[in-house]
């Protein structure tokens, strides 16, 4: 009578807890919640302090160029050479600028909440929306982003449907000017360290910091952003040339496994061959042409980040290319 009893507490008890997606990666899941909270209230915290810190690592770097770079050019080069240099260097410099202030202020683009989605391809299980094809929710705003791309804690701002190609053109003009000071501060730098006997007396006004410090925390910073954000251009650069974002590469990635088990080839609708996905990243349509990528241009991303050109179904006017 007992095993009975025990019997049946056991079915009601499995009968009102049963999941049927339970699995040792659903017990992972669950446990590994908080410590995801966790990173993503940090991130939330420091966001701000991240964002003074790019500026002043930033303008500190120009501000040496400036102080210690143009006067060895004017010295040892000539007038039109360092004119040149430093023409070429504010164009970089002005890129550079207005490409991170467009990312840090422009909203990454939300679904809206006033206007009825006609295509929505799932339902938000945090924000309980309707969630349009390319959007997904970000933990650390808490809410839904327009073909989100990932959290950038540098931005303090997700990156997704509005600002994508600001962020990339960021970092490709922030790669661009590293190496430019690495290419031409390299003599000064050699200068600096086998020709100078005097390198350790401070500047007169400058906070007493020698020429060499100076020198020395332009070539560290200027080497390590080259060699790290050229690492996370390149993999932006290859997801880009692929028609995805970073979110979509897993998604992607999961969609042409399971279907390879079953046979089927997968087909990322939104990949229209690379150079045509860099048209339309880069807004190379409707009659733009490179000048909209050279020079600063707030001119918005193909359509509204709630409905999509497709391989299947797309009436873009390219720009470039043999459908232009």
């Amino acid at each position: 009578m007992f095993r009975n009893k025990f019997r049946a507490l056991k079915i009601t008890f499995l009968t009102l807890f049963y999941n049927s997606h339970f699995s040792a990666d659903y017990v992972f899941d669950t446990l590994i919640q908080p410590a995801f909270w966790c990173v993503d209230t940090f991130t939330s915290i420091v966001g701000p302090l991240f964002v003074l810190l790019v500026t002043f690592l930033t303008m500190s770097v120009i501000f040496i160029a400036f102080w210690v770079g143009v006067p060895y050019y004017l010295e040892h080069k000539s007038f039109l050479l360092t004119s040149g240099l430093v023409l070429f260097g504010l164009y970089l410099m002005l890129n550079v600028i207005f490409n991170y202030w467009m990312a840090l202020t422009t909203s990454p683009g939300l679904p809206p909440k006033d206007k009825i989605l006609t295509e929505v391809s799932s339902i938000c299980k945090k924000c309980i929306s309707p969630k349009p094809p390319r959007t997904h929710h970000c933990s650390v705003c808490n809410r839904c982003v327009l073909k989100m791309d990932h959290h950038c804690p540098w931005l303090n701002n997700c990156v997704g449907h509005f600002n994508h190609r600001y962020f990339f053109l960021y970092m490709l003009y922030m790669v661009i000017g590293c190496l430019f000071l690495m290419a031409f501060g390299a003599e000064v730098l050699y200068d600096e360290i086998f020709l100078r006997e005097e390198y350790l007396r401070p500047e007169p006004g400058l906070f007493s910091i020698s020429r060499r410090t100076m020198i020395f925390y332009e070539s560290f910073f200027t080497t390590s952003c080259f060699l790290c954000l050229g690492a996370l251009l390149l993999w932006h650069a290859k997801l880009i040339h692929r028609g995805q974002t970073s979110v979509e590469a897993h998604i992607n990635a999961s969609e042409t496994k399971r279907l390879a088990e079953l046979g089927k080839v997968y087909v990322n609708p939104y990949n229209f061959g690379p150079w045509h996905n860099w048209y339309l990243f880069l807004g190379l349509i409707n009659g733009r042409g490179l000048r909209y990528v050279l020079l600063p241009s707030r001119h918005l991303p193909p359509r509204d980040g709630l409905t999509w050109d497709t391989v299947y179904a797309s009436g873009i006017s390219w720009t470039f290319g043999p459908h232009s």
